[in-house]
């Protein structure tokens, strides 16, 4: 087998095709729950909530994935014990996997609680510890964002490119507030105070995943947050290299699946965001 002609292409399946049928249906399903959960959890912190809708959007998806590729592994959000140490450990335990799908279920269940209409479903697939598909569908809006590694990104069907901002002075850059109290979430507001001044504004909408899309379409100029996990992220970066803009750590490390401070830009302004940032960790 070619890998490079014929890696989204199993037994005449395509891995995107089923990506997008698996995101769309749990799109649906979860839009007749919206306003109807009846449990709510607590997981790592009061901020990290989970609903019996999550589960089900997870189980859905899993198990559509499982009827057409039955031998490749999962990782979804549902299926981790919370805390970063279990993500970190649920991440180490399928590093072996040949096709890993990566998936959250709900990605802004904050939002979904609340019935604020900014949520996604958001499913990867990596092939060797590198992603070769991302696909993030916002039920609300009905914008289905997908990408191929090397084939570029789309969102309706139309070419996705990042914006041309050049300077962090003309950006529109968003953030999220991280689950962690103890250790993230204080690094995170000291770094917005930091930022704040030097954009033209901030966005903190609640969904790590959507942000990253809205990159890739070119209505943020940049994005970042610490403190996620390979499920909030791999789609997103994905969608965003594939749009020409740059991917790495908040410390400027290349991404890899391990990654959990992400930033993402057009690439233009990557190292003034990443110099701001490096200032923002050094106050006192």
């Amino acid at each position: 087998m070619n890998e490079e002609n014929n890696a989204f292409v199993v037994g005449g399946k395509s891995f995107t095709a089923v990506a997008i049928n698996c995101a769309a249906k749990a799109g649906e399903w979860i839009t007749t729950k919206l306003g109807n959960h009846s449990r709510l959890e607590l997981k790592h912190s009061s901020h990290d909530l989970v609903t019996e809708v999550d589960k089900g959007s997870e189980r859905l998806i899993r198990n559509l994935i499982g009827t057409h590729f039955p031998h490749h592994s999962f990782l979804g959000e549902e299926g981790v014990e919370p805390g970063p140490e279990a993500s970190v450990q649920a991440l180490e335990d399928v590093s072996d996997a040949e096709y890993l799908w990566i998936v959250d279920p709900i990605d802004g269940t904050t939002n979904f609680v609340h019935g604020f209409p900014f949520f996604c479903v958001s499913i990867a697939l990596a092939y060797k510890g590198e992603v070769i598909v991302g696909v993030i569908y916002d039920p609300i809006k009905d914008e289905l964002f997908v990408a191929e590694k090397g084939k570029g990104a789309y969102v309706h069907g139309k070419r996705m490119g990042v914006s041309e901002e050049k300077t962090l002075r003309e950006s529109l850059i968003a953030t999220g507030l991280p689950t962690d109290q103890q250790y993230a979430l204080p690094l995170n507001l000291k770094e917005i105070a930091c930022i704040a001044p030097e954009v033209r504004n901030l966005r903190i909408a609640g969904s790590a995943a959507l942000h990253m899309a809205y990159v890739a379409a070119g209505r943020l100029t940049g994005f970042w947050e610490i403190g996620l996990n390979s499920w909030d992220l791999a789609a997103g970066a994905l969608l965003v290299k594939e749009s020409g803009g740059t991917v790495t750590s908040t410390q400027g490390e290349s991404y890899t699946l391990g990654v959990r401070n992400i930033m993402v830009t057009n690439g233009h302004i990557h190292d003034e965001l990443l110099h701001a940032l490096a200032k923002a960790d050094t106050k006192e």
